[in-house]
């Protein structure tokens, strides 16, 4: 029995209330949902947490999933949403803090060293990722992250297999041009 034949059985069982079935699913994605919400987060923190609220919203919501096969892209969307309102939150927290006095900023610049180029790094590729529609960062997303063929993509999105495969590199390219036109215009 294959992955996908295994993950349809215990979704199957976990929508009977078999909460062994769900830790089992919970097992075969962790690493995915970590790495994705850490990928888009940037902070491990922050990432753990969603990871929790998106498996704890998941595990109540069960029952109402309609196909089995979906699962994974149904686990992938719900964790893609709750990264989104936490980007709005990272969002709403810098503009609350670029009211605060330069003295202070420059005091947690000096302190944070080396970090602060692993932040400017993250906040380049989170800005390329932002250039992006919502459909073209859930491709980029549930490509990269999800390990989802263009296939599996197209059915659940409702698109074609073809027109996926171009909005993912389209998207890519956009990345691409929004990072080199960034970058370019840095001294």
């Amino acid at each position: 029995m294959d992955n996908k034949e295994r993950m349809v059985i215990l979704v199957q069982q976990a929508k009977l209330g078999d909460a062994h079935s769900f830790a089992e699913l919970y097992n075969m994605f962790y690493q995915d949902l970590y790495k994705t919400a850490l990928y888009i987060l940037g902070n491990p923190l922050d990432a753990e947490n969603i990871v929790s609220d998106t498996v704890l919203d998941a595990y109540a919501g069960i029952s109402k999933l309609k196909d089995e096969r979906a699962f994974k892209a149904w686990l992938f969307k719900i964790l893609s949403n709750k990264c989104n309102r936490m980007l709005k939150e990272y969002v709403r927290r810098r503009e609350m803090q670029s009211q605060t006095p330069v003295e202070d900023m420059a005091e947690t610049l000096a302190t944070s060293g080396n970090a602060m180029e692993q932040v400017e790094n993250k906040t380049l590729i989170q800005q390329a990722f932002s250039v992006l529609s919502e459909e073209e960062r859930r491709i980029v997303t549930l490509t990269i992250y999800g390990e989802y063929d263009s296939g599996e993509i197209a059915r659940e999105m409702n698109l074609n297999r073809n027109t996926v495969r171009s909005k993912y590199s389209r998207a890519l390219a956009k990345m691409r041009n929004h990072l080199s036109s960034g970058q370019s215009g840095q001294v």
